[in-house]
């Protein structure tokens, strides 16, 4: 049976597992979540109350968020490309910038987009002051990581990349990546010339007109 990925292509967590998705070449039925397609809604909210995309099904297995969809399809369609190093000190490394680029870059970007949707007299100035300082001193450290590096744990493209790709795309709309880190600029460039990346990128460009920060004339 094909695996199922319940996603929107505009998500930023969506694009990080069709990332992984396309740079391993692994099929699947793309479950598209949108207005003209209840049913696939129904169904993906059955299987995860919380409602939060990608979700994966592989038969009568059920696997939501991407990092855990990512290490399943290493576990299960390991094949020639491998997004996740056999060595464990390497594997370490991935893992931890993986959650660097979901706790400390996304986060923040997600908070800036979340606030814009709040009604006026709900919206938090100080939490937005917060995220936008968070955002500042993720993209000073990771200037530094990348400044000898390729890819965010080294020479091998990772799991930790298909994090990168959307987050630091939707962070520099939301809060532009100062001009003097330079190193992190070139890692998003880098990023945006991948392939699998770009590849989901360009799927995602119909939808562009819904980002409530208004995007960007780029990229």
């Amino acid at each position: 049976m094909a695996l199922q990925l319940f996603f929107h292509p505009f998500s930023s967590y969506s694009q990080k597992a069709l990332t992984a998705f396309y740079e391993k070449d692994v099929a699947f039925t793309p479950r598209v979540l949108a207005p003209d397609a209840p049913d696939t809604f129904a169904e993906f909210a059955r299987r995860w109350p919380m409602r939060r995309f990608p979700l994966l099904v592989d038969g009568t297995r059920t696997l939501m968020e991407a990092t855990t969809i990512i290490e399943y399809l290493e576990a299960t369609r390991p094949g020639a490309v491998r997004l996740i190093p056999q060595d464990a000190q390497a594997a370490v490394e991935v893992r931890m910038m993986d959650r660097v680029f979901d706790n400390y870059v996304s986060t923040p970007q997600q908070k800036l987009v979340f606030d814009v949707l709040r009604a006026p007299g709900e919206r938090d100035p100080k939490g937005v002051a917060d995220a936008r300082a968070m955002l500042d001193t993720a993209y000073a450290w990771l200037d530094g990581v990348m400044s000898d590096r390729e890819w965010a744990a080294g020479g091998m493209f990772s799991l930790a990349d298909c994090a990168a790709g959307p987050f630091l795309f939707y962070a520099d709309w939301c809060h532009p990546i100062d001009p003097a880190f330079a190193n992190l600029r070139a890692y998003r460039a880098r990023l945006l010339a991948r392939p699998a990346f770009a590849r989901a990128v360009d799927e995602a460009r119909p939808y562009r007109h819904l980002f409530p920060l208004g995007a960007p004339d780029r990229d």
